[in-house]
């Protein structure tokens, strides 16, 4: 696939990756069962393994990161709970609905007043509201965080901070479900393990197919209680795959390939200053997303793409999303393009 004249540069998200070989070795070698009638053995390792890096006490594979935080809602909510998530939230803006329309919640944004991708204890507070009061005033039940957060540019929630909105949201009577899609990035630019970035949620979902590599997975965690009324609602979704272990072969390997992550955010970074180099407006990178604000986001992309670089839009600015598929001389290679295209 050419673009013009150009070989393509694929910035547009971290899930174009493609399995590598040592991956593709591991997914045929895979032992398999069928995980719905009894337990496929691979997607058990990968469970056992991810509630322990998550330090939950359970954790359920799932076929991708939107199921995963479905089904942790509809665990979590009964039918016009109102919840509350920051703005431009995954949850909110990139599951088509489906909080409202199968979990059954009212969805509530929240200002990002305390920095990129979360808000104040004080605003958690503030919205949820008191739990007293008569049978019809709507019930605030959930928070919902998201680290990193997406349409924030890949901002990271520290380990402070995130303490800080768990005992907010405890204080008013709330639960606390993480979109931890990519969770495994604030882990590596911080140097922490992930389950430094979990603690006191009740749920939390993790995904594999973002930059890690693998070619389809994510799981969903939490209590025991919990996963086993997960796992149900999976079934509901049509998530009961059977012989998944060729699929969960590939989420063990992806597992080892966290600390990696860096050279994604290396990557970023240098877009980052070769694109204000060349006078766009663009926010420095925490991890491997680059936001750039553009007068026309339609136009930009369309001259993006005649120069074989690929991008997309996200919170009405270009994103370009670095992985491991893309090379450092990729991104000189995409800088130059850009330059010259410019002229």
């Amino acid at each position: 696939m050419t673009f013009g004249t150009f070989p393509p540069i694929d910035l547009r998200s971290d899930t174009i990756t493609q399995p590598d070989d040592a991956m593709r070795s591991a997914m045929a070698r895979a032992e398999v069962g069928d995980n719905v009638i009894d337990t496929d053995p691979t997607i058990r390792e990968l469970e056992d393994r991810a509630a322990d890096v998550l330090a939950t006490a359970s954790a359920l594979w799932t076929p991708s990161g939107t199921m995963a935080n479905l089904i942790a809602l509809s665990v979590h909510l009964r039918r016009g709970d109102r919840f509350l998530a920051t703005r431009g939230a995954h949850v909110l803006t990139n599951e088509l609905g489906s909080a409202a329309w199968l979990a059954g919640g009212m969805p509530e944004p929240l200002e990002h007043d305390a920095g990129p991708g979360r808000p104040t204890p004080a605003t958690v507070r503030a919205a949820a509201g008191t739990r007293s009061g008569p049978y019809y005033v709507l019930r605030t039940t959930l928070l919902c965080l998201e680290n990193t957060h997406n349409a924030a540019g890949g901002a990271i929630t520290p380990p402070d901070e995130h303490a800080q909105l768990v005992a907010a949201a405890r204080d008013v009577g709330l639960n606390v479900h993480l979109d931890g899609a990519r969770l495994w990035n604030a882990a590596a630019a911080l140097g922490l393990p992930p389950a430094a970035l979990t603690v006191g949620v009740d749920t939390v979902s993790a995904c594999f197919s973002k930059g890690l590599g693998a070619p389809v997975g994510s799981v969903v965690a939490g209590s025991a209680e919990f996963v086993d009324e997960a796992r149900r609602v999976r079934q509901m979704l049509g998530g009961g795959v059977r012989q998944g272990g060729v699929l969960a072969a590939a989420c063990l390997v992806a597992l080892d390939r966290v600390g990696e992550l860096t050279e994604d955010h290396e990557k970023a970074t240098t877009l980052a200053t070769g694109l204000a180099e060349l006078g766009w407006s663009v926010s420095k990178p925490q991890t491997n997303i680059v936001l750039a604000a553009v007068p026309d986001v339609r136009l930009t992309l369309e001259s993006l793409r005649e120069l074989g670089v690929l991008a997309l839009p996200m919170a009405g600015k270009v994103r370009f999303v670095l992985h491991r598929d893309v090379t450092g001389e990729d991104v000189d290679e995409a800088l130059r393009r850009i330059k010259e295209g410019g002229r």
